[in-house]
Protein backbone atom coordinates (compact mmCIF):
# COMPACT_ATOMS: atom_id res chain seq x y z
CA UNK A 1 0.00 0.00 0.00
CA UNK A 2 1.36 3.31 -0.72
CA UNK A 3 0.74 5.43 1.98
CA UNK A 4 1.02 9.06 0.31
CA UNK A 5 -0.50 8.21 -2.75
CA UNK A 6 -1.72 11.73 -3.82
CA UNK A 7 -4.15 10.40 -6.95
CA UNK A 8 -6.91 12.96 -7.64
CA UNK A 9 -5.59 15.71 -4.96
CA UNK A 10 -5.30 19.15 -6.49
CA UNK A 11 -2.79 20.94 -5.03
CA UNK A 12 -1.87 24.76 -5.34
CA UNK A 13 1.80 26.36 -5.38
CA UNK A 14 2.31 30.18 -5.53
CA UNK A 15 5.79 30.97 -6.73
CA UNK A 16 5.79 27.23 -7.68
CA UNK A 17 8.21 28.15 -10.89
CA UNK A 18 11.47 27.45 -9.02
CA UNK A 19 13.20 27.40 -6.25
CA UNK A 20 11.55 26.00 -3.13
CA UNK A 21 8.35 26.02 -4.67
CA UNK A 22 9.38 23.87 -7.70
CA UNK A 23 11.06 21.56 -5.51
CA UNK A 24 7.63 20.77 -3.33
CA UNK A 25 5.70 20.98 -6.47
CA UNK A 26 8.18 18.02 -7.79
CA UNK A 27 7.11 15.90 -4.83
CA UNK A 28 3.35 16.58 -5.20
CA UNK A 29 3.51 15.56 -8.83
CA UNK A 30 5.71 12.39 -7.83
CA UNK A 31 2.72 11.92 -5.38
CA UNK A 32 -0.16 11.48 -8.25
CA UNK A 33 -1.42 15.30 -7.51
CA UNK A 34 -2.95 17.70 -9.81
CA UNK A 35 -0.69 20.63 -9.59
CA UNK A 36 -1.47 24.38 -10.55
CA UNK A 37 1.48 26.45 -10.67
CA UNK A 38 0.75 30.46 -9.96
CA UNK A 39 3.65 32.40 -10.59
CA UNK A 40 4.87 35.59 -12.59
CA UNK A 41 7.42 34.66 -14.76
CA UNK A 42 6.04 32.89 -18.44
CA UNK A 43 8.87 31.49 -19.40
CA UNK A 44 9.63 29.38 -15.98
CA UNK A 45 5.96 28.68 -15.63
CA UNK A 46 6.07 26.64 -19.05
CA UNK A 47 9.33 25.24 -18.28
CA UNK A 48 7.91 24.18 -15.08
CA UNK A 49 5.11 23.13 -16.30
CA UNK A 50 6.95 20.73 -19.03
CA UNK A 51 8.79 19.06 -16.38
CA UNK A 52 6.25 18.30 -14.01
CA UNK A 53 4.20 16.83 -16.44
CA UNK A 54 6.74 14.19 -17.35
CA UNK A 55 7.51 12.82 -13.53
CA UNK A 56 3.82 12.56 -12.27
CA UNK A 57 0.42 11.21 -13.73
CA UNK A 58 -1.54 14.38 -12.71
CA UNK A 59 -2.42 17.08 -14.61
CA UNK A 60 -0.41 20.39 -14.32
CA UNK A 61 -1.92 23.94 -14.65
CA UNK A 62 0.98 27.13 -15.08
CA UNK A 63 -0.64 30.55 -14.65
CA UNK A 64 0.55 33.86 -14.73
CA UNK A 65 -0.53 35.31 -11.18
CA UNK A 66 1.18 38.13 -8.67
CA UNK A 67 0.04 37.73 -5.62
CA UNK A 68 0.39 41.01 -4.81
CA UNK A 69 -3.04 41.49 -7.29
CA UNK A 70 -5.80 40.25 -5.87
CA UNK A 71 -7.36 40.46 -9.55
CA UNK A 72 -4.75 37.81 -10.59
CA UNK A 73 -5.31 35.25 -7.55
CA UNK A 74 -8.92 35.78 -8.18
CA UNK A 75 -8.71 34.53 -11.98
CA UNK A 76 -6.03 31.94 -11.24
CA UNK A 77 -8.46 30.74 -8.71
CA UNK A 78 -11.32 30.31 -11.17
CA UNK A 79 -9.02 28.84 -13.96
CA UNK A 80 -7.88 26.45 -11.45
CA UNK A 81 -11.38 25.52 -10.21
CA UNK A 82 -12.30 25.51 -13.88
CA UNK A 83 -9.60 22.90 -14.86
CA UNK A 84 -10.01 20.66 -11.67
CA UNK A 85 -12.93 21.09 -10.11
CA UNK A 86 -11.72 21.17 -6.75
CA UNK A 87 -8.62 22.57 -4.70
CA UNK A 88 -6.95 20.11 -1.87
CA UNK A 89 -3.84 21.81 -0.62
CA UNK A 90 -2.59 25.13 -1.36
CA UNK A 91 0.92 26.25 -0.68
CA UNK A 92 1.47 29.78 -0.64
CA UNK A 93 5.24 30.09 -1.33
CA UNK A 94 5.62 33.32 -3.37
CA UNK A 95 7.48 35.54 -2.00
CA UNK A 96 10.35 38.11 -2.02
CA UNK A 97 13.69 38.65 -0.74
CA UNK A 98 12.84 42.79 0.64
CA UNK A 99 14.45 45.68 0.07
CA UNK A 100 18.05 45.04 1.86
CA UNK A 101 17.75 48.52 3.57
CA UNK A 102 18.96 49.05 7.14
CA UNK A 103 16.29 50.08 9.54
CA UNK A 104 17.62 54.41 9.75
CA UNK A 105 17.12 53.63 5.94
CA UNK A 106 13.52 52.00 5.62
CA UNK A 107 11.17 53.26 2.74
CA UNK A 108 7.44 53.34 3.31
CA UNK A 109 7.59 51.90 -0.77
CA UNK A 110 9.99 49.41 0.25
CA UNK A 111 8.08 48.31 3.27
CA UNK A 112 4.51 48.05 1.27
CA UNK A 113 5.87 46.15 -1.42
CA UNK A 114 7.99 43.68 0.66
CA UNK A 115 4.18 43.30 2.86
CA UNK A 116 2.07 42.82 -0.25
CA UNK A 117 4.06 40.65 -1.33
CA UNK A 118 4.98 37.89 1.54
CA UNK A 119 2.05 38.22 4.25
CA UNK A 120 -1.06 40.46 2.01
CA UNK A 121 -0.46 37.83 -0.77
CA UNK A 122 -0.57 34.95 1.15
CA UNK A 123 -3.67 36.22 2.95
CA UNK A 124 -5.62 37.09 -0.10
CA UNK A 125 -4.66 33.59 -1.53
CA UNK A 126 -6.00 31.20 1.37
CA UNK A 127 -8.84 34.07 0.95
CA UNK A 128 -9.95 32.72 -2.11
CA UNK A 129 -8.69 29.11 -1.33
CA UNK A 130 -10.56 28.77 2.05
CA UNK A 131 -13.51 30.26 0.30
CA UNK A 132 -13.74 27.13 -2.20
CA UNK A 133 -12.63 25.16 0.88
CA UNK A 134 -15.83 26.18 3.37
CA UNK A 135 -18.22 26.00 0.45
CA UNK A 136 -16.88 22.22 0.13
CA UNK A 137 -16.98 21.51 3.65
CA UNK A 138 -20.73 22.92 3.87
CA UNK A 139 -22.08 20.52 1.16
CA UNK A 140 -20.50 17.35 3.42
CA UNK A 141 -17.04 17.30 2.64
CA UNK A 142 -14.59 19.01 4.77
CA UNK A 143 -10.91 19.01 4.91
CA UNK A 144 -8.00 21.23 3.22
CA UNK A 145 -4.23 21.96 3.41
CA UNK A 146 -2.61 25.25 3.82
CA UNK A 147 1.17 25.31 4.01
CA UNK A 148 2.95 28.83 4.19
CA UNK A 149 6.47 29.31 2.97
CA UNK A 150 7.77 31.43 6.38
CA UNK A 151 11.60 31.88 7.15
CA UNK A 152 13.65 31.40 10.06
CA UNK A 153 14.01 34.96 9.99
CA UNK A 154 10.81 35.85 11.52
CA UNK A 155 12.37 34.26 14.57
CA UNK A 156 16.03 35.16 14.62
CA UNK A 157 17.46 38.59 14.03
CA UNK A 158 19.49 39.28 10.79
CA UNK A 159 21.33 42.62 9.50
CA UNK A 160 19.57 44.61 6.69
CA UNK A 161 16.30 42.69 6.53
CA UNK A 162 13.82 43.97 8.88
CA UNK A 163 11.48 43.95 6.46
CA UNK A 164 11.43 40.50 5.58
CA UNK A 165 11.52 39.22 8.91
CA UNK A 166 8.59 41.40 9.02
CA UNK A 167 6.64 39.88 6.50
CA UNK A 168 7.05 36.40 7.77
CA UNK A 169 6.51 36.84 11.32
CA UNK A 170 3.20 38.23 10.09
CA UNK A 171 3.00 34.96 7.87
CA UNK A 172 3.34 33.03 11.38
CA UNK A 173 0.89 35.36 13.04
CA UNK A 174 -1.44 34.71 10.12
CA UNK A 175 -1.06 30.35 10.16
CA UNK A 176 -1.97 30.09 13.58
CA UNK A 177 -5.25 32.38 13.30
CA UNK A 178 -6.12 30.33 10.36
CA UNK A 179 -5.90 26.73 12.08
CA UNK A 180 -7.78 28.25 14.81
CA UNK A 181 -9.94 29.58 12.83
CA UNK A 182 -10.64 26.99 10.29
CA UNK A 183 -10.49 24.00 12.11
CA UNK A 184 -14.15 23.78 12.29
CA UNK A 185 -14.24 23.03 8.46
CA UNK A 186 -11.14 19.79 9.33
CA UNK A 187 -8.34 22.94 7.09
CA UNK A 188 -5.71 22.80 8.52
CA UNK A 189 -2.69 25.42 8.47
CA UNK A 190 1.38 25.36 8.96
CA UNK A 191 4.26 27.34 8.40
CA UNK A 192 7.55 25.95 7.41
CA UNK A 193 10.44 28.29 8.54
CA UNK A 194 13.40 27.26 6.36
CA UNK A 195 16.83 28.04 6.51
CA UNK A 196 19.18 28.47 4.39
CA UNK A 197 18.47 27.09 0.99
CA UNK A 198 20.75 27.24 -2.31
CA UNK A 199 18.16 29.64 -4.89
CA UNK A 200 17.77 31.89 -7.37
CA UNK A 201 17.59 34.91 -4.18
CA UNK A 202 20.41 33.24 -2.13
CA UNK A 203 22.87 33.40 -5.22
CA UNK A 204 22.59 36.69 -5.32
CA UNK A 205 23.87 37.10 -2.47
CA UNK A 206 27.74 37.90 -1.39
CA UNK A 207 29.70 34.50 -1.75
CA UNK A 208 30.92 35.16 2.42
CA UNK A 209 27.12 35.03 3.67
CA UNK A 210 26.84 31.17 2.05
CA UNK A 211 30.41 30.53 3.96
CA UNK A 212 29.10 32.09 7.18
CA UNK A 213 25.99 30.46 7.11
CA UNK A 214 27.27 27.49 6.87
CA UNK A 215 29.75 27.20 9.95
CA UNK A 216 26.71 28.54 11.68
CA UNK A 217 23.77 25.35 10.95
CA UNK A 218 24.78 22.83 12.99
CA UNK A 219 24.31 20.18 10.04
CA UNK A 220 27.33 22.25 8.34
CA UNK A 221 25.05 22.62 4.94
CA UNK A 222 22.63 24.29 3.18
CA UNK A 223 18.78 22.26 2.50
CA UNK A 224 18.41 19.96 0.31
CA UNK A 225 16.28 20.72 -2.80
CA UNK A 226 14.99 16.77 -2.85
CA UNK A 227 14.01 16.73 0.34
CA UNK A 228 11.06 18.79 0.25
CA UNK A 229 9.43 16.77 -1.93
CA UNK A 230 8.42 14.21 0.96
CA UNK A 231 7.76 17.30 3.05
CA UNK A 232 5.37 18.88 0.64
CA UNK A 233 3.90 15.24 0.17
CA UNK A 234 3.23 14.57 3.92
CA UNK A 235 2.25 18.09 4.82
CA UNK A 236 -0.77 17.60 1.94
CA UNK A 237 -1.83 14.00 2.98
CA UNK A 238 -3.85 12.74 5.28
CA UNK A 239 -1.26 11.82 7.62
CA UNK A 240 -0.70 15.57 8.65
CA UNK A 241 -4.50 16.10 9.33
CA UNK A 242 -3.32 16.48 13.18
CA UNK A 243 -0.83 18.38 13.15
CA UNK A 244 -1.97 22.35 12.76
CA UNK A 245 -0.92 25.93 13.80
CA UNK A 246 2.68 24.85 13.58
CA UNK A 247 5.38 26.98 12.76
CA UNK A 248 8.12 24.47 11.88
CA UNK A 249 11.75 25.39 11.67
CA UNK A 250 13.13 23.26 8.75
CA UNK A 251 16.69 24.60 8.73
CA UNK A 252 19.63 22.09 9.72
CA UNK A 253 19.40 23.23 13.06
CA UNK A 254 20.18 26.92 12.42
CA UNK A 255 17.28 28.58 15.41
CA UNK A 256 19.02 26.56 17.90
CA UNK A 257 22.55 27.48 17.15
Amino acid sequence: MDLFDLTGHTAIITGGNGGLGLAMARGLAKAGANVAIWARNADKNAAAREELRGIGIGEVLALACDVADEPQIAAAMDATLAAFGRVDSCFANAGISGAGTAIPDITAEGWDHTMAVNARGAALVYKHVTRHMIDRAKEGEPGGKLVATSSGQSIMGVNRSSDYAASKAALNGLTRAAAFELARYKITANALLFGFYETDITAKADPKFAEWMSRRIPLRRPGDHAGLEGLAVFFASSHSDYITGQCLPVDGGLCIS
